[in-house]
């Protein structure tokens, strides 16, 4: 921001320099390939992706959520990740401080904001991790989606490259939610498990 010529008005100032540091997400990559297989995708194009579906699949929700929402909480799910990174989902270790990261994280970025912005989008955030309403409940399931989608594109790529390579059973426990949330969405997951386990994607 050192070239950053001031406004002169603090408040926009404050929103510019916010607009600038979330930039960083297009640097933090994520371990799922894109789905043509030339490179990992990064985090702005994983929120990108997901708020689009939002747009696409609330029909096949058991309770109505409201998409214009999820797409919100979609959009910032993972702005904390400019300071904490992302976590792989079975990094085991990893999640042990992930919560304590996130949160010095978004301490730390939402504060650029104006006050009562700043507490809207962490609120977002907030509403999102506990997964406890309707829309966040819905948005985890396509957060949840999305790679095990590119997953399935791209010869189980994120599975097979890991160490120790997941098991079916642990990407059935993460795509549990759908079970329960998007059960005809489910029946389509789980056909593809029994896929990946039969191309030896993943382990039984």
């Amino acid at each position: 921001m050192s070239t950053y010529i001031s406004s002169g008005n603090t408040r926009l100032d404050a929103q510019m320099k916010f607009t600038a540091e979330i930039d960083k997400m297009t640097s933090v990559l994520r371990r799922t390939l894109l789905i043509d297989g030339s490179r990992r995708e990064n985090d702005a194009e994983h929120s990108w992706h997901i708020s689009v579906m939002a747009l696409i699949f609330s029909e096949y929700a058991v309770e109505k959520p409201n998409p214009l929402h999820a797409v919100e909480m979609a959009l910032v799910h993972d702005l904390v990740e400019v300071y904490a990174g992302d976590t792989f989902a079975y990094d085991t270790s990893g999640y042990q401080t992930k919560s304590q990261r996130e949160e010095q994280a978004a301490d730390k970025l939402f504060s650029i904001l104006p006050p009562e912005q700043g507490e809207y989008i962490r609120s977002l955030w907030e509403e999102f991790e506990a997964c406890e309403t309707v829309d966040s409940k819905y948005a985890n399931c396509l957060d949840r989606l999305q790679p095990f989608y590119h997953n399935t594109l791209t010869q189980g790529h994120t599975w097979q490259e890991s160490s120790p390579r997941p098991t079916s059973s642990q990407v059935a426990k993460r795509m549990e939610i759908l079970r329960e949330f998007m059960p005809q969405v489910h029946k389509w997951v789980e056909k593809n498990i029994e896929h990946a386990i039969e191309q030896g994607w993943l382990i039984k």
